[in-house]
């Protein structure tokens, strides 16, 4: 399933700039940045259990958020993108290497 993570951390602090690091780095173990604080994840249930259980370990819920978008299985078929940046797409476009 395609799950969107967009997430808001407080940097106010060395602790929050480290907090962001971090969230950052664990959704790049499970998709795709799409936008500064937007990854676009394609994982199954067990995955996302585990993605959310480490997110929820870094972030502070009194200074910090997280949103998750269930886009489903054919979440792909969903997204429409204009403008700079496009992002590969691994599942649809074929890599030489």
């Amino acid at each position: 399933m395609l799950v969107l993570i967009t997430y808001d951390v407080s940097v106010t602090s060395t602790n929050g700039q480290k907090r962001l690091r971090n969230i950052a780095k664990t959704c790049l173990d499970y998709g795709m940045r799409v936008q500064n604080s937007v990854f676009e994840c394609e994982v199954d249930p067990a995955q996302f259990t585990v993605l959310k259980a480490e997110l929820l370990d870094i972030y502070d819920p009194e200074q910090d958020s997280l949103r998750f978008y269930f886009l489903g299985k054919q979440g792909r078929n969903k997204v429409e993108h204009l403008g700079a940046k496009a992002v590969v797409d691994p599942i649809r476009t074929a890599l030489i290497l």
